[in-house]
């Protein structure tokens, strides 16, 4: 495949990933609006509630992360039985995560709202344990839907999820102020409609599953000889791990950091939490790039034609491309981003400086972010995972030593840390091995990023 070829295939998986990031972006700030209507012990409640979630998405990253790569990697092989064990894999990891979280949360529903609430809570610890009692028993729905698009992704199909995702949050919005205001259930109402949403979309996305092609031919295969559902597991798990912890840390990364901006001020912390809100539109685009690299990676290395160095070209003119423009545009226009999330007077000007001195952090963190799905796609997941612990820390620590200078010294902080992390991956970059030819004439493929013992499956290759 020629350069052109690559940028085509990574533009048309990626717009349809961001698409459905948005969507999800979207609806939860829009889901804030009605609830805000309660006061703020409520939206304290739900956005507590959510941050919870968003850190429980990572436990099932494991298998819908893993399955994504497993799955493209076989269908480029051509293998329906390699496709299946993975398919297969993905929902072993579900039947064995999702008790122990929707059933485990939900009995310590109480302890966990006054963790994540700093104490008791106030008025927002019952509104909070509410949610959770809803939220946390249909987080099966939402760990399902991530699954079912893990599966989908692998198989080539984008466009699928993100219709999904824009059914779901379109529901949940729809049905927000008839549960939230109509039938007067608040907080409660809330979680009900977030559940209710996911639910229609499933059923859609078990619908997609059924009817593609791909995967209606290894729905119909033998299974592997030496493939069971135990080892199915494991692989995935293998696979999906070093991607899951990736996501935790930056999490727990981002939440720590909002702590040492608040040693700043209740000014800059509010600046700081809306300009964040703002550059999603641009972060995203990032993500969906690095999934699109994981996905077109693991395909072709299926196939067995190792061109991470031709994908990684494109991936950075892409990723670059988009966080220049990020960068300009919020040099020019950072006020009134501001302002159009409802900011004004000292919030605002706070918010525009950030937003203005955040630029080469996000020039960065495209170059870091989006190339890494060459890794995911190819085995160097675990060594991009300590890249990124390794970095979230450093900015932890420089971030704190930096507050003094308000904003500006923890964009500072972050731009550092991150140029160490593009030098660490650049490094890994430098330092892949690709198979021999007689590697490939032996219709094997031999992959290694640094890591030696990387968790890749041993397909055949077509």
């Amino acid at each position: 495949m020629g350069a052109a070829d690559h940028r085509h295939r990574l533009v048309s998986l990626a717009y349809p990933v961001y698409f459905e990031l948005l969507a999800g972006v979207t609806a939860g700030i829009i889901n804030m609006v009605w609830v805000a209507r309660l006061g703020g012990g409520a939206v304290a409640a739900v956005a507590v509630a959510t941050n919870v979630e968003n850190l429980l998405l990572g436990v099932i990253l494991v298998a819908g992360s893993g399955t994504t790569v497993l799955v493209a990697r076989a269908r480029g092989a051509e293998d329906p039985a390699a496709i299946r064990s993975a398919v297969r894999g993905g929902w072993v990891l579900w039947v064995l995560v999702t008790p122990l979280v929707a059933i485990g949360g939900y009995l310590c529903r109480e302890p966990l709202a006054q963790l994540v609430l700093g104490g008791s809570g106030g008025d927002s610890l019952p509104l909070t344990i509410g949610y959770i009692s809803i939220a946390l028993p249909g987080i099966a729905v939402f760990f399902a839907i991530n699954v079912v698009d893990g599966i989908l992704k692998g198989a080539g199909d984008t466009r699928t999820p993100m219709k999904l995702a824009i059914l779901a949050n379109g529901l949940i919005l729809g049905l927000d102020p008839l549960f939230i205001l109509g039938f007067d259930l608040g907080v409660r109402g809330a979680a009900i409609a977030t559940v209710l949403g996911r639910t229609a979309a499933l059923i859609c996305g078990f619908v997609a599953l059924h009817r593609n092609g791909v995967l209606r031919q290894a729905a119909r295969a033998a299974p592997n000889r030496s493939g069971s559902l135990s080892s199915d597991a494991r692989r995935t798990a293998a696979t999906g791990l070093p991607m899951s912890a990736d996501f935790v840390v930056r999490m727990v990364g981002a939440l720590a950091l909002v702590a040492i901006v608040a040693r700043i001020g209740v000014t800059e912390v509010a600046a700081y939490g809306i300009a964040t809100k703002a550059t999603y539109v641009a972060t995203m685009g990032f993500y969906a790039i690095r999934q699109a690299a994981a996905i077109h990676t693991a395909h072709l290395l299926g196939v067995g034609r190792d061109e991470r160095r031709a994908i990684g070209r494109q991936v950075l003119l892409l990723a670059g491309s988009l966080g220049s423009t990020a960068l300009l545009a919020l040099l020019a226009a950072g006020p009134w981003v501001m302002r159009a999330f409802g900011s004004e007077g000292e919030v605002a000007g706070a918010g525009a400086l950030y937003l203005r001195c955040l630029g080469p952090y996000l020039v960065l963190l495209a170059c870091f972010i989006a190339p890494g799905g060459v890794f995911e796609g190819s085995g160097g997941s675990p060594a991009l995972a300590r890249i990124t612990s390794c970095g979230v820390a450093l900015q932890l620590v420089l971030a704190y030593g930096l507050s003094g200078l308000g904003l500006p010294g923890i964009c500072l902080a972050m731009a550092l840390a991150m140029a160490l992390q593009c030098a660490a991956i650049a490094r890994m970059y430098r330092r892949t091995e690709y198979p021999t030819a007689t590697d490939c004439d032996n219709s094997r493929l031999k992959i290694s990023v640094t890591e030696p013992d990387s968790p890749l499956p041993d397909n055949r290759l077509a």
